[in-house]
């Protein structure tokens, strides 16, 4: 049995969807309903209810949710105990570029003032960064977060905060926007060009389904996909097509000249939320984190 499996399982009785489950794991559909199969050969039975919708868990599967999660739990308590070990003082913190080129510098000023911390810093995509730290690589994980589109993390294991708020919206270039009358949803005659993200970044997530839960069909068409958010900008502000963006990373595109689209219903709010480890018991890890908690503005 190849032990991806059980993640694999686990992630999908989480998310109750194998497309999700497979973007999450960063696997094609294809790809991840194979191996979950292959799981099934494995144990014997059958886990999973494909014909309930959405996606549910059979009595046996649900018996064996309980297992695969221990054994996880054991292989990741297992290579902790013989992996390195940090330094007393040092933080291992994953999260995406985004977050690290945009609030992780004014964050780390107020969180590390006057203690003595170090901080090594892994960044990546979603399945990246969780994947770094459910396996004991990372103390802390910060990542975007939707409730509609939750992350593959056992809630009763891992505790967390929220940091803030951020707004996705569609831009474009002023010149384009003028010329073309560019908004959405466009038309048939008329469709929008559309700079998206791949689809294993977190934001292609929220993007599908904000266009598949729309009042409004939206007619566009794929000209350009990537995973990093100032490719996109920067081919938006060259009058190309409109790419959704964090508010936030318009301060790496200070140079760009963009503006959103008049039409606020394609606008994605989504919550930042910090992420550790409630068994985790090292000072250095408890310090930040009330550091953390004592920032956040009461709502």
């Amino acid at each position: 049995m190849d032990t991806r499996w059980l993640q694999d399982f686990i992630t999908l009785s989480e998310l109750r969807n194998f497309t999700r489950a497979a973007e999450a794991r960063n696997l094609s559909q294809a790809a991840f309903s194979r191996r979950i199969q292959s799981l099934e050969n494995w144990a014997g039975a059958r886990l999973i209810d494909r014909s309930a919708f959405p996606t549910q868990l059979t009595e046996a599967g649900e018996r064996f949710r309980v297992a695969a999660i221990e054994l996880v739990n054991q292989l990741v308590e297992a290579r902790a105990g013989i992996a390195t070990v940090p330094a007393r003082n040092q933080l291992r913190l994953a999260t995406s570029y985004a977050l690290a080129t945009t609030h992780l510098s004014a964050w780390w000023r107020d969180w590390s003032a006057g203690q003595q911390l170090s901080c090594s810093l892994q960044t990546g995509n979603v399945h990246d960064t969780v994947s770094a730290f459910t396996s004991g690589t990372a103390d802390l994980l910060i990542c975007f977060h939707q409730v509609a589109q939750p992350l593959p993390l056992d809630l009763a294991r891992y505790e967390s905060l929220m940091l803030g708020t951020e707004l996705i919206r569609p831009y474009a270039s002023p010149a384009l926007i003028a010329r073309d009358g560019l908004d959405l949803p466009g038309s048939i005659a008329r469709p929008v060009p559309l700079l998206m993200y791949s689809p294993s970044v977190y934001f292609a997530r929220l993007i599908d389904a904000a266009i598949e839960n729309a009042a409004e069909p939206l007619h566009g068409v794929r000209l350009f996909e990537a995973e990093m958010s100032d490719v996109l900008g920067d081919m938006a502000a060259q009058g190309l097509g409109v790419a959704w963006l964090a508010d936030s990373a318009l301060q790496r595109l200070a140079a760009a000249d963009l503006q959103p689209l008049a039409n606020r219903a394609w606008d994605i709010e989504v919550a930042i939320l910090a992420f550790r480890d409630r068994s985790d018991a090292r000072p250095a890890v408890d310090a930040l984190w009330q550091r953390m908690r004592a920032g956040i503005q009461p709502a």
